[in-house]
């Protein structure tokens, strides 16, 4: 399927790619002012959609944006919107904009949110990739305050992760005040003497929907999994460093700062995790209830 072929849903219509359009006077436009949520889609199934809504109106609320649909209806058109692809496994991209407004850095009066929902066909970690690890380096954190909302506004973690890229490396691993906070599309792991350790929820990271499912089938799993701040020092005497999210799932990271993370391998905790989230994906997807 050609991306111009791809259904997309603007405000309460569905209508193709590259029929879509938004005024240029939109704020998401003119200010970045506006939020954005990623749920992928296993075998038609919507992944954990109760958890993804619930993120996406706190980033509302917390941006004071007025949430544009109830629940009911956010699950009325996402499902309309996979149905209407072919492909099995999507990822569902959604973006919600305070709308369309003479600019002004005020918050206008009265305005209609715009609404924008797309699908693509969902990339993870394979088998492949997961085996062959990638590299990242540290950077410092040199974003806003407020990470824990998923603001559009991401051009710090594009300068972060182009600077990577740069170097060599597929992933920033970000520090702020000497504490590693997540990567600059994901969240962090580490492994020490068999321990999983992830920073605590705040706002200085973004409350992945794949972390968060990580901490439950490790603990479901009886594998010791701390939710501890650690130190670049610890990072980098981790036995095992590994990155979440909805699309990398779990992807282990084999070099950091061009230094062999272990024995530059995925190591025993990160390949357990992946299979046990392949089973967990495997019985969702096989799941008629």
């Amino acid at each position: 399927m050609a991306m111009t072929d791809s259904i997309v849903f603007l405000n309460g219509e569905f209508m193709p790619l590259d029929e879509a359009r938004v005024p240029v006077l939109d704020r998401g436009f003119i200010f970045g002012d506006g939020v954005y949520e990623v749920i992928p889609v296993y075998a038609k199934r919507l992944f954990r959609l109760d958890e993804h809504l619930d993120r996406l109106n706190n980033s509302l609320d917390a941006t004071r944006i007025p949430n544009p649909y109830p629940e009911s209806e956010w699950k009325k058109y996402l499902s309309q919107l996979v149905m209407k692809h072919d492909i099995e496994d999507q990822s569902i991209y959604v973006q919600v904009t305070r709308g369309v407004a003479k600019r002004d850095h005020a918050f206008p009066g009265d305005i209609t949110p715009t609404v924008f929902m797309m699908s693509n066909p969902l990339k993870v970690t394979d088998t492949e990739t997961f085996n062959k690890g990638v590299s990242a380096i540290t950077l410092d954190d040199i974003r806003w305050q407020y990470c824990n909302i998923k603001a559009i506004t991401l051009l710090p973690n594009i300068l972060l992760k182009q600077t990577a890229i740069d170097e060599g490396a597929s992933e920033a691993i970000l520090v702020r005040d000497g504490e590693v906070t997540e990567g600059s599309a994901s969240n962090i792991f580490i492994v020490i003497d068999g321990v999983i350790k992830t920073p605590p929820k705040s706002s200085r990271l973004l409350p992945g929907i794949t972390r968060d499912l990580i901490v439950e089938l490790a603990k479901k799993n009886h594998i010791e999994c701390i939710e501890s701040n650690f130190s670049r020092t610890e990072l980098s005497a981790a036995d095992e460093v590994w990155l979440t999210s909805s699309t990398k799932e779990v992807l282990p990271i084999v070099k950091l700062n061009d230094e062999m993370v272990g024995d530059g391998k995925p190591g025993p905790v990160s390949v357990n995790m992946y299979e046990i989230f392949q089973r967990y994906k495997s019985e969702l997807k096989h799941n008629d209830d």
